[in-house]
């Protein structure tokens, strides 16, 4: 299994750093800033450097820094603006905006498939939103937290943005309430969503609602909501492995100390949030099955 998924990884990044250099020349992720910005100072004459001196990316564990390069000079064509991000001096992410659909859109293998607003090409790496026509270059990472459906501020301002830092307890997570009930909550204030019908036969879960660009814990996030019966009852927040210490210490000041901990869970206030180690993710769950969990794993 291992082998299997180390490939898997390996062949992934073979994929990404050969689109990457298909649009932009000699500029690959995990390249220093040094190194990216001497190439990319040869593709633009306007660049500009934002240091974050809080980090909230979620693949930045000290360090976060965007590069704004402006009329960028890609393969196929000039790409008005695109902010390449730095996450510990790797470049970690790529977005573009103008000029997409006509010079990057024309050239990419288009996948077979779409999601919500976005056209998916080079085997799920590359997200084009046509509407906005914004460019998002993935990496398996990147592709975990789903960033395709952030847009970065820098692509439209030179002003940092702020999030909501808080890990409260979302209002509308409301354990126990129908998926009709929840969905019309959410609708109310996120205007990307998307429910998924599960299809497994005989099982008490068949409904997963999945809302994009939640602010929680300094970032606008993915939330993955399950119901059992069609009553709420499992939350995921996916977050990145860089971003777990900053978490934990916002959850430890929200919740206390953890009263478990594994290789895998840090676990906090009775066993209804669960910091995920293995997988990148916060863990919201009821009461009952927190109590479950518990029996499992105190054995």
């Amino acid at each position: 299994m291992k082998i299997k998924l180390l490939m898997l990884l390996l062949f992934i990044s073979g994929i990404t750093q050969s689109q990457i250099n298909q649009y932009f020349k000699d500029i690959q992720f995990g390249d220093s800033f040094l190194k990216a910005q001497k190439n990319i100072c040869k593709l633009s004459k306007k660049i500009q450097v934002v240091d974050v001196s809080n980090p909230s990316f979620p693949l930045s564990k000290d360090k976060e820094k965007h590069l704004i390069a402006s009329k960028v000079k890609g393969k196929y064509g000039i790409l008005k603006k695109v902010v390449f991000t730095f996450s510990d001096d790797k470049l970690s992410f790529i977005q573009a905006k103008g000029n997409v659909i006509k010079s990057i859109g024309t050239k990419a293998k288009r996948d077979p498939h779409s999601f919500l607003n976005y056209q998916i090409y080079n085997s799920g790496l590359l997200y084009i939103n046509p509407k906005t026509d914004v460019a998002s270059f993935l990496t398996a990472k990147s592709l975990h937290l789903n960033l395709y459906t952030w847009t970065n501020p820098y692509l439209n301002s030179n002003t940092e943005t702020n999030y909501n830092s808080s890990v409260k307890i979302p209002s509308f997570i409301k354990m126990g309430y129908k998926s009709e009930s929840i969905l019309a909550i959410i609708k109310e204030s996120i205007s990307l969503v998307d429910v998924k019908y599960l299809g497994k036969k005989n099982s008490i879960e068949k409904t997963q609602i999945n809302a994009f660009g939640i602010e929680y814990a300094g970032f606008p996030r993915k939330f993955e909501i399950r119901f059992e019966n069609n009553r709420m009852s499992k939350v995921w927040i996916l977050t990145g492995k860089e971003e777990e210490s900053r978490i934990r210490k916002k959850l430890t000041q929200e919740f206390g100390r953890s009263i478990f901990e594994n290789d895998d869970w840090v676990v906090f206030n009775n066993w209804t949030v669960l910091l995920r180690k293995n997988k990148p993710e916060i863990f919201l769950i009821t009461q009952e099955l927190g109590l479950k969990y518990k029996k499992i794993y105190t054995k």
